[in-house]
Protein backbone atom coordinates (compact mmCIF):
# COMPACT_ATOMS: atom_id res chain seq x y z
CA UNK A 1 0.00 0.00 0.00
CA UNK A 2 1.78 3.42 -1.27
CA UNK A 3 -0.16 6.25 0.51
CA UNK A 4 2.03 9.54 -0.47
CA UNK A 5 1.76 11.78 2.26
CA UNK A 6 -0.31 15.16 1.43
CA UNK A 7 1.24 18.88 1.45
CA UNK A 8 1.77 20.43 4.75
CA UNK A 9 -0.42 23.33 5.58
CA UNK A 10 2.37 25.72 5.06
CA UNK A 11 2.95 24.66 1.38
CA UNK A 12 -0.56 26.09 0.74
CA UNK A 13 0.67 29.18 -1.26
CA UNK A 14 -1.26 32.29 -1.58
CA UNK A 15 -2.02 31.44 -5.12
CA UNK A 16 -3.11 27.78 -4.18
CA UNK A 17 -5.11 29.09 -1.68
CA UNK A 18 -7.02 31.76 -5.26
CA UNK A 19 -7.41 28.68 -7.03
CA UNK A 20 -9.19 27.52 -4.71
CA UNK A 21 -11.09 30.05 -3.74
CA UNK A 22 -11.73 30.77 -7.65
CA UNK A 23 -13.91 27.62 -7.74
CA UNK A 24 -16.83 28.48 -5.14
CA UNK A 25 -16.23 32.52 -5.23
CA UNK A 26 -14.50 34.65 -2.41
CA UNK A 27 -17.10 35.46 -0.14
CA UNK A 28 -17.50 31.45 -0.07
CA UNK A 29 -13.72 30.80 0.81
CA UNK A 30 -13.05 31.75 4.20
CA UNK A 31 -9.36 32.83 5.34
CA UNK A 32 -9.95 34.90 8.35
CA UNK A 33 -9.42 33.67 11.47
CA UNK A 34 -12.21 34.49 13.17
CA UNK A 35 -14.67 33.36 10.49
CA UNK A 36 -12.52 29.97 10.64
CA UNK A 37 -12.99 29.42 14.20
CA UNK A 38 -16.47 27.75 13.83
CA UNK A 39 -15.18 25.25 11.50
CA UNK A 40 -11.43 24.41 13.44
CA UNK A 41 -13.04 23.66 17.07
CA UNK A 42 -16.04 21.58 17.91
CA UNK A 43 -19.11 21.72 20.58
CA UNK A 44 -17.83 19.51 23.51
CA UNK A 45 -14.21 21.64 23.28
CA UNK A 46 -12.35 19.01 22.93
CA UNK A 47 -10.91 18.75 19.76
CA UNK A 48 -8.90 22.14 18.14
CA UNK A 49 -7.57 22.17 14.82
CA UNK A 50 -6.65 24.54 12.04
CA UNK A 51 -7.14 25.63 8.96
CA UNK A 52 -6.02 28.05 6.42
CA UNK A 53 -8.98 27.85 4.52
CA UNK A 54 -12.60 26.70 4.72
CA UNK A 55 -14.41 26.27 0.91
CA UNK A 56 -18.22 26.39 1.26
CA UNK A 57 -19.16 25.31 -2.23
CA UNK A 58 -22.83 25.41 -3.94
CA UNK A 59 -23.17 21.86 -6.05
CA UNK A 60 -21.54 18.74 -6.96
CA UNK A 61 -19.81 20.15 -9.24
CA UNK A 62 -17.67 22.86 -7.29
CA UNK A 63 -16.67 19.86 -5.05
CA UNK A 64 -15.86 18.07 -8.08
CA UNK A 65 -13.54 20.84 -8.76
CA UNK A 66 -12.06 20.85 -5.26
CA UNK A 67 -11.08 17.56 -4.97
CA UNK A 68 -9.76 17.75 -8.40
CA UNK A 69 -7.59 20.25 -7.89
CA UNK A 70 -6.24 19.28 -4.12
CA UNK A 71 -5.77 16.10 -6.08
CA UNK A 72 -3.31 17.29 -8.33
CA UNK A 73 -1.50 19.74 -6.24
CA UNK A 74 -1.79 16.88 -3.05
CA UNK A 75 -3.34 19.58 -0.86
CA UNK A 76 -5.40 17.59 1.97
CA UNK A 77 -9.16 18.12 2.51
CA UNK A 78 -11.59 17.45 5.94
CA UNK A 79 -15.10 17.35 4.66
CA UNK A 80 -17.40 19.25 7.23
CA UNK A 81 -21.64 18.93 7.54
CA UNK A 82 -23.35 20.53 10.75
CA UNK A 83 -19.80 20.14 13.19
CA UNK A 84 -21.73 18.21 15.13
CA UNK A 85 -19.26 14.97 15.19
CA UNK A 86 -17.93 13.44 18.71
CA UNK A 87 -15.23 11.76 17.87
CA UNK A 88 -12.86 14.16 15.64
CA UNK A 89 -14.04 13.31 12.45
CA UNK A 90 -14.86 16.55 11.16
CA UNK A 91 -11.97 18.57 12.81
CA UNK A 92 -8.86 19.76 10.66
CA UNK A 93 -6.34 18.50 13.28
CA UNK A 94 -3.26 19.02 10.70
CA UNK A 95 -4.27 22.10 8.87
CA UNK A 96 -6.05 20.63 5.95
CA UNK A 97 -8.47 22.52 3.63
CA UNK A 98 -12.25 22.52 5.35
CA UNK A 99 -15.32 21.86 2.51
CA UNK A 100 -18.30 23.00 4.44
CA UNK A 101 -21.28 21.00 2.99
CA UNK A 102 -23.72 23.64 4.64
CA UNK A 103 -24.49 25.75 1.25
CA UNK A 104 -25.61 22.60 -0.45
CA UNK A 105 -29.01 22.52 1.05
CA UNK A 106 -31.62 21.61 -1.64
CA UNK A 107 -34.31 18.72 -1.93
CA UNK A 108 -33.69 17.97 -5.30
CA UNK A 109 -36.73 15.51 -5.57
CA UNK A 110 -39.53 13.92 -3.33
CA UNK A 111 -41.33 10.86 -4.87
CA UNK A 112 -44.56 10.01 -3.18
CA UNK A 113 -44.95 6.77 -5.55
CA UNK A 114 -41.75 5.47 -4.23
CA UNK A 115 -41.40 6.62 -0.76
CA UNK A 116 -38.12 8.65 -1.43
CA UNK A 117 -36.86 12.10 -1.19
CA UNK A 118 -33.22 12.66 -2.68
CA UNK A 119 -31.75 15.77 -0.61
CA UNK A 120 -27.92 17.55 -0.56
CA UNK A 121 -25.35 16.69 1.96
CA UNK A 122 -26.47 20.14 3.63
CA UNK A 123 -29.99 19.69 4.70
CA UNK A 124 -30.46 19.43 7.89
CA UNK A 125 -31.25 16.36 9.60
CA UNK A 126 -34.67 18.35 10.95
CA UNK A 127 -35.51 20.12 7.24
CA UNK A 128 -35.65 16.66 6.13
CA UNK A 129 -37.91 15.67 8.68
CA UNK A 130 -40.60 18.41 8.47
CA UNK A 131 -40.48 17.82 4.59
CA UNK A 132 -41.34 14.37 5.22
CA UNK A 133 -43.88 15.26 7.32
CA UNK A 134 -46.11 17.92 5.22
CA UNK A 135 -46.44 15.46 2.66
CA UNK A 136 -47.63 13.20 5.42
CA UNK A 137 -44.42 10.57 5.45
CA UNK A 138 -42.01 9.86 7.84
CA UNK A 139 -38.26 10.73 7.63
CA UNK A 140 -37.46 8.57 11.28
CA UNK A 141 -33.56 8.74 11.67
CA UNK A 142 -34.04 11.06 14.80
CA UNK A 143 -30.52 12.66 16.88
CA UNK A 144 -30.28 15.14 19.93
CA UNK A 145 -28.24 17.65 16.89
CA UNK A 146 -30.95 17.29 14.39
CA UNK A 147 -31.73 20.93 14.29
CA UNK A 148 -27.76 21.59 13.16
CA UNK A 149 -26.37 17.81 11.79
CA UNK A 150 -27.05 17.24 8.15
CA UNK A 151 -27.83 13.90 6.30
CA UNK A 152 -24.27 14.20 4.59
CA UNK A 153 -22.69 14.13 7.76
CA UNK A 154 -25.41 11.48 9.32
CA UNK A 155 -24.56 9.31 6.30
CA UNK A 156 -20.98 9.83 6.61
CA UNK A 157 -20.86 8.77 10.54
CA UNK A 158 -23.69 6.15 9.72
CA UNK A 159 -25.69 7.68 12.51
CA UNK A 160 -28.41 5.90 15.06
CA UNK A 161 -30.53 7.80 17.24
CA UNK A 162 -33.76 6.81 19.10
CA UNK A 163 -35.75 4.97 16.41
CA UNK A 164 -33.21 2.37 14.95
CA UNK A 165 -34.70 0.17 17.11
CA UNK A 166 -37.69 0.31 14.57
CA UNK A 167 -35.90 1.93 11.51
CA UNK A 168 -32.17 0.84 11.60
CA UNK A 169 -29.34 3.24 11.26
CA UNK A 170 -28.56 5.98 8.43
CA UNK A 171 -27.39 3.32 5.80
CA UNK A 172 -30.60 1.97 6.46
CA UNK A 173 -32.70 4.32 5.51
CA UNK A 174 -30.67 5.57 2.39
CA UNK A 175 -31.40 4.10 -0.90
CA UNK A 176 -28.45 5.37 -2.63
CA UNK A 177 -25.83 8.37 -2.77
CA UNK A 178 -23.99 10.51 -4.89
CA UNK A 179 -20.07 10.61 -4.18
CA UNK A 180 -16.88 12.83 -5.10
CA UNK A 181 -14.42 10.74 -5.18
CA UNK A 182 -11.08 12.32 -4.15
CA UNK A 183 -9.86 12.21 -8.27
CA UNK A 184 -12.96 14.90 -8.45
CA UNK A 185 -14.67 12.31 -10.55
CA UNK A 186 -18.48 12.33 -9.63
CA UNK A 187 -20.15 8.75 -8.83
CA UNK A 188 -23.82 9.05 -9.13
CA UNK A 189 -25.43 5.92 -7.40
CA UNK A 190 -28.66 7.58 -6.61
CA UNK A 191 -31.29 5.50 -7.13
CA UNK A 192 -34.93 4.87 -5.69
CA UNK A 193 -34.61 0.92 -6.35
CA UNK A 194 -35.13 -1.46 -3.35
CA UNK A 195 -34.00 -4.28 -5.54
CA UNK A 196 -30.46 -3.97 -7.52
CA UNK A 197 -28.33 -6.79 -8.16
CA UNK A 198 -25.97 -5.19 -10.49
CA UNK A 199 -22.68 -5.89 -8.83
CA UNK A 200 -20.82 -4.84 -5.57
CA UNK A 201 -23.38 -2.49 -3.45
CA UNK A 202 -20.68 0.55 -3.63
CA UNK A 203 -23.28 2.77 -1.64
CA UNK A 204 -21.89 1.37 1.74
CA UNK A 205 -18.65 1.99 1.44
CA UNK A 206 -18.90 5.69 1.79
CA UNK A 207 -21.83 5.57 4.22
CA UNK A 208 -19.78 5.37 7.84
CA UNK A 209 -16.46 5.93 6.08
CA UNK A 210 -16.37 9.76 7.58
CA UNK A 211 -15.40 11.07 4.41
CA UNK A 212 -11.72 9.36 4.18
CA UNK A 213 -12.95 7.57 0.85
CA UNK A 214 -14.74 10.44 -0.91
CA UNK A 215 -17.30 13.19 -0.41
CA UNK A 216 -21.10 12.29 0.01
CA UNK A 217 -22.88 15.15 -1.67
CA UNK A 218 -26.24 13.82 -2.13
CA UNK A 219 -28.50 10.62 -1.23
CA UNK A 220 -31.96 9.15 -1.98
CA UNK A 221 -33.93 8.79 1.27
CA UNK A 222 -36.39 6.36 2.08
CA UNK A 223 -39.83 7.93 3.99
CA UNK A 224 -42.11 5.63 5.98
CA UNK A 225 -45.80 6.29 6.27
CA UNK A 226 -46.12 8.36 9.23
CA UNK A 227 -47.81 6.81 12.29
CA UNK A 228 -51.39 8.37 13.05
CA UNK A 229 -50.65 7.58 17.03
CA UNK A 230 -47.56 8.04 18.91
CA UNK A 231 -47.89 6.60 22.66
CA UNK A 232 -44.90 7.71 25.28
CA UNK A 233 -44.22 6.07 28.30
CA UNK A 234 -41.87 6.88 31.26
CA UNK A 235 -41.27 3.95 33.91
CA UNK A 236 -39.27 3.45 36.90
CA UNK A 237 -38.07 0.38 37.63
CA UNK A 238 -35.75 -1.40 40.08
CA UNK A 239 -32.30 -2.46 37.31
CA UNK A 240 -31.28 -3.29 33.85
CA UNK A 241 -32.51 -6.91 34.51
CA UNK A 242 -36.13 -5.48 34.70
CA UNK A 243 -35.94 -3.36 31.60
CA UNK A 244 -34.50 -5.84 29.65
CA UNK A 245 -37.64 -8.15 30.78
CA UNK A 246 -40.06 -5.31 29.87
CA UNK A 247 -37.90 -4.78 26.48
CA UNK A 248 -39.00 -9.09 26.11
CA UNK A 249 -42.97 -7.84 27.17
CA UNK A 250 -42.91 -4.98 24.37
CA UNK A 251 -41.21 -6.21 21.42
CA UNK A 252 -44.13 -9.36 21.96
CA UNK A 253 -47.09 -7.02 22.89
CA UNK A 254 -46.59 -3.96 20.67
CA UNK A 255 -46.67 -6.89 17.83
CA UNK A 256 -44.13 -4.26 15.79
CA UNK A 257 -45.20 -0.75 16.91
CA UNK A 258 -42.35 0.02 19.65
CA UNK A 259 -39.97 2.39 18.01
CA UNK A 260 -38.01 3.41 20.63
CA UNK A 261 -36.83 1.85 24.13
CA UNK A 262 -34.52 4.03 26.24
CA UNK A 263 -32.49 3.02 29.39
CA UNK A 264 -32.02 5.73 31.87
CA UNK A 265 -29.75 5.81 35.12
CA UNK A 266 -30.85 7.53 37.60
CA UNK A 267 -27.64 9.60 37.91
CA UNK A 268 -28.57 10.70 34.11
CA UNK A 269 -32.35 11.84 35.32
CA UNK A 270 -30.57 13.48 37.99
CA UNK A 271 -28.47 15.35 36.06
CA UNK A 272 -30.92 16.14 33.34
CA UNK A 273 -33.57 17.84 35.67
CA UNK A 274 -31.30 19.75 37.78
CA UNK A 275 -28.97 21.22 35.27
CA UNK A 276 -31.65 21.34 32.28
CA UNK A 277 -34.10 22.55 34.31
CA UNK A 278 -36.68 19.36 33.55
CA UNK A 279 -39.13 18.59 35.55
CA UNK A 280 -39.65 14.49 36.77
CA UNK A 281 -41.91 12.57 35.24
CA UNK A 282 -42.75 10.09 38.42
CA UNK A 283 -43.54 11.08 41.83
CA UNK A 284 -40.85 9.11 43.43
CA UNK A 285 -37.18 8.14 42.35
CA UNK A 286 -36.09 5.09 41.41
CA UNK A 287 -32.75 3.20 40.39
CA UNK A 288 -33.69 2.83 36.98
CA UNK A 289 -36.12 4.12 34.04
CA UNK A 290 -37.39 3.41 30.79
CA UNK A 291 -38.45 5.94 28.48
CA UNK A 292 -40.52 3.75 25.78
CA UNK A 293 -42.58 5.14 22.92
CA UNK A 294 -45.23 3.20 20.81
CA UNK A 295 -46.15 3.96 17.41
CA UNK A 296 -48.78 2.90 14.88
CA UNK A 297 -51.12 3.48 11.55
CA UNK A 298 -54.40 2.44 13.86
CA UNK A 299 -55.49 4.10 16.83
CA UNK A 300 -54.13 1.25 18.61
CA UNK A 301 -51.16 2.29 20.45
CA UNK A 302 -52.26 3.63 23.72
CA UNK A 303 -53.83 0.22 24.63
CA UNK A 304 -51.00 -1.86 23.82
CA UNK A 305 -48.76 0.40 26.11
CA UNK A 306 -51.37 0.02 28.59
CA UNK A 307 -51.03 -3.55 27.88
CA UNK A 308 -47.09 -3.53 28.56
CA UNK A 309 -47.42 -1.38 31.63
CA UNK A 310 -50.28 -3.54 32.91
CA UNK A 311 -48.28 -7.18 31.91
CA UNK A 312 -45.19 -5.17 33.95
CA UNK A 313 -46.79 -4.00 37.17
CA UNK A 314 -48.37 -7.82 37.74
CA UNK A 315 -44.85 -9.16 36.84
CA UNK A 316 -42.99 -6.84 39.45
CA UNK A 317 -41.20 -5.17 36.96
CA UNK A 318 -42.49 -1.95 36.89
CA UNK A 319 -42.51 0.66 39.86
CA UNK A 320 -44.48 3.10 38.53
CA UNK A 321 -45.37 4.77 35.50
CA UNK A 322 -46.52 7.86 33.51
CA UNK A 323 -47.85 8.01 30.26
CA UNK A 324 -47.87 11.18 28.36
CA UNK A 325 -51.26 12.63 27.98
CA UNK A 326 -50.30 15.18 25.57
CA UNK A 327 -47.78 16.44 22.67
CA UNK A 328 -46.34 18.90 25.15
CA UNK A 329 -45.94 16.35 27.70
CA UNK A 330 -44.18 13.39 25.23
CA UNK A 331 -42.03 16.57 24.15
CA UNK A 332 -40.98 16.58 27.95
CA UNK A 333 -40.26 13.12 28.30
CA UNK A 334 -37.62 13.06 25.24
CA UNK A 335 -36.33 16.53 26.57
CA UNK A 336 -35.10 14.95 29.57
CA UNK A 337 -33.65 12.52 27.32
CA UNK A 338 -32.17 14.22 25.26
CA UNK A 339 -30.50 16.59 27.60
CA UNK A 340 -28.95 13.95 29.92
CA UNK A 341 -25.25 14.99 27.85
CA UNK A 342 -25.38 18.45 28.45
CA UNK A 343 -26.25 18.16 31.49
CA UNK A 344 -23.50 16.59 32.55
CA UNK A 345 -21.18 19.34 31.72
CA UNK A 346 -21.78 21.05 35.07
CA UNK A 347 -20.26 18.44 37.02
CA UNK A 348 -16.87 18.25 35.76
CA UNK A 349 -15.27 16.12 33.27
CA UNK A 350 -16.60 13.26 31.25
CA UNK A 351 -15.30 10.34 29.57
CA UNK A 352 -17.64 8.89 27.17
CA UNK A 353 -18.24 5.83 25.14
CA UNK A 354 -20.49 4.82 22.87
CA UNK A 355 -20.24 1.13 22.63
CA UNK A 356 -23.26 -1.66 21.38
CA UNK A 357 -23.18 -5.11 23.12
CA UNK A 358 -26.12 -7.65 22.66
CA UNK A 359 -28.87 -6.88 23.90
CA UNK A 360 -29.36 -9.66 26.58
CA UNK A 361 -25.45 -8.65 27.78
CA UNK A 362 -26.33 -4.65 28.37
CA UNK A 363 -27.40 -5.47 32.25
CA UNK A 364 -24.04 -7.62 32.81
CA UNK A 365 -21.85 -5.21 30.50
CA UNK A 366 -23.15 -2.49 33.12
CA UNK A 367 -22.84 -4.18 36.43
CA UNK A 368 -19.20 -4.97 35.49
CA UNK A 369 -18.02 -1.57 33.89
CA UNK A 370 -19.33 0.12 36.64
CA UNK A 371 -17.64 -2.12 39.04
CA UNK A 372 -14.28 -1.80 37.16
CA UNK A 373 -14.44 1.96 36.43
CA UNK A 374 -14.60 2.45 39.96
CA UNK A 375 -11.81 0.53 40.74
CA UNK A 376 -9.91 1.94 38.78
CA UNK A 377 -10.67 5.95 39.70
CA UNK A 378 -12.40 5.52 43.29
CA UNK A 379 -15.35 8.08 43.87
CA UNK A 380 -16.24 8.21 39.76
CA UNK A 381 -19.58 8.17 39.04
CA UNK A 382 -20.96 6.15 36.12
CA UNK A 383 -23.63 7.53 33.68
CA UNK A 384 -24.90 5.00 31.94
CA UNK A 385 -28.42 5.34 29.38
CA UNK A 386 -28.77 4.99 25.53
CA UNK A 387 -30.43 2.66 23.75
CA UNK A 388 -31.50 -0.33 25.67
CA UNK A 389 -33.50 -2.01 22.72
CA UNK A 390 -30.63 -2.06 20.04
CA UNK A 391 -27.71 -2.67 22.62
CA UNK A 392 -26.54 0.56 22.47
CA UNK A 393 -25.45 2.21 25.63
CA UNK A 394 -23.69 5.77 26.28
CA UNK A 395 -21.38 4.57 28.52
CA UNK A 396 -20.61 7.96 30.22
CA UNK A 397 -18.18 8.60 33.16
CA UNK A 398 -18.29 11.42 35.05
CA UNK A 399 -15.36 13.11 37.34
CA UNK A 400 -15.45 12.21 41.03
CA UNK A 401 -17.17 15.24 43.03
CA UNK A 402 -14.14 18.17 43.94
CA UNK A 403 -11.96 16.31 41.31
CA UNK A 404 -9.38 17.84 39.00
CA UNK A 405 -10.78 17.90 35.52
CA UNK A 406 -7.55 18.22 33.73
CA UNK A 407 -6.18 14.98 36.13
CA UNK A 408 -9.68 12.95 35.27
CA UNK A 409 -9.99 13.51 31.74
CA UNK A 410 -5.91 12.95 31.22
CA UNK A 411 -7.18 9.36 31.73
CA UNK A 412 -9.57 8.88 29.13
CA UNK A 413 -7.63 5.97 27.27
CA UNK A 414 -7.02 4.29 30.60
CA UNK A 415 -10.94 4.32 31.05
CA UNK A 416 -11.23 3.32 27.70
CA UNK A 417 -9.24 0.34 28.11
CA UNK A 418 -10.87 -0.89 30.78
CA UNK A 419 -14.34 -0.48 29.53
CA UNK A 420 -13.66 -1.94 25.88
CA UNK A 421 -12.22 -4.84 27.32
CA UNK A 422 -15.62 -5.82 28.76
CA UNK A 423 -17.02 -4.95 25.75
CA UNK A 424 -15.58 -7.01 23.86
CA UNK A 425 -15.44 -10.08 26.75
CA UNK A 426 -19.18 -9.44 25.00
CA UNK A 427 -19.14 -9.62 21.43
CA UNK A 428 -19.52 -6.20 21.40
CA UNK A 429 -18.74 -2.75 19.64
CA UNK A 430 -16.32 0.08 20.54
CA UNK A 431 -18.39 2.29 18.38
CA UNK A 432 -21.74 1.88 18.04
CA UNK A 433 -23.37 5.07 16.20
CA UNK A 434 -20.94 7.78 16.54
CA UNK A 435 -18.07 6.41 14.14
CA UNK A 436 -14.33 6.25 14.70
CA UNK A 437 -12.62 9.55 13.77
CA UNK A 438 -9.71 10.32 15.73
CA UNK A 439 -11.14 9.33 19.15
CA UNK A 440 -10.90 5.82 18.64
CA UNK A 441 -8.85 5.65 15.90
CA UNK A 442 -6.05 4.12 17.11
CA UNK A 443 -7.64 1.49 19.20
CA UNK A 444 -9.56 0.09 16.14
CA UNK A 445 -6.46 -2.40 15.42
CA UNK A 446 -6.79 -3.87 18.69
CA UNK A 447 -10.68 -4.82 17.77
CA UNK A 448 -11.12 -5.43 14.28
CA UNK A 449 -10.10 -8.26 12.45
CA UNK A 450 -6.76 -7.74 11.16
CA UNK A 451 -8.06 -9.20 7.46
CA UNK A 452 -10.54 -6.61 7.74
CA UNK A 453 -8.55 -3.83 8.62
CA UNK A 454 -5.86 -4.94 5.93
CA UNK A 455 -8.82 -4.74 3.46
CA UNK A 456 -9.79 -1.24 4.97
CA UNK A 457 -6.93 -0.05 4.09
CA UNK A 458 -6.14 -1.30 1.00
CA UNK A 459 -9.50 0.23 -0.06
CA UNK A 460 -8.41 3.56 1.11
CA UNK A 461 -5.00 3.39 -0.89
CA UNK A 462 -7.22 2.43 -4.19
CA UNK A 463 -9.91 5.15 -3.95
CA UNK A 464 -7.17 8.06 -2.54
CA UNK A 465 -3.89 7.22 -3.58
CA UNK A 466 -2.47 10.73 -2.31
CA UNK A 467 -4.41 10.39 1.04
CA UNK A 468 -5.93 13.57 1.11
CA UNK A 469 -8.93 12.40 2.18
CA UNK A 470 -10.04 12.82 6.24
CA UNK A 471 -6.42 12.26 6.32
CA UNK A 472 -5.48 10.89 9.90
CA UNK A 473 -9.24 9.28 10.32
CA UNK A 474 -10.55 5.98 10.85
CA UNK A 475 -7.61 4.20 9.21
Amino acid sequence: MNIVAPHSPEALSSDLIARFAAIVGDRHALTDPIELEAYVTEERNLYHGRSPLVLRPGSTAEVAAICKLAHDTRVALVPQGGNTGLVGGQTPHNGEVVISLKRMDKIREIDLASNTMTVEAGVILQTAQERAANIDRLFPLSLGAQGSCTIGGNLATNAGGTAALAYGLARDMALGVEVVLADGRVLNLLSKLKKDNTGYDLRDLFIGAEGTLGIITAATLKLFPKPRAVETAFVGLQSPEAALQLLCIAQREAAGHLTSFELIAEIALDFSVRHAHNRDPLESRYPWYVLMELSSMREAARGALEAILERGFEDGIVDDAAIAASLQQQEAFWKLREEISPAQKPEGGSIKHDISVPVAAVPAFITEANAAVIELIPGARPVPFGHLGDGNIHYNVSQPVDADKAEFLARWHEVNSVVFAIVLRHGGSISAEHGIGVMKRDELPSVKDPTAMELMRSIKSLLDPHGIMNPGKVV
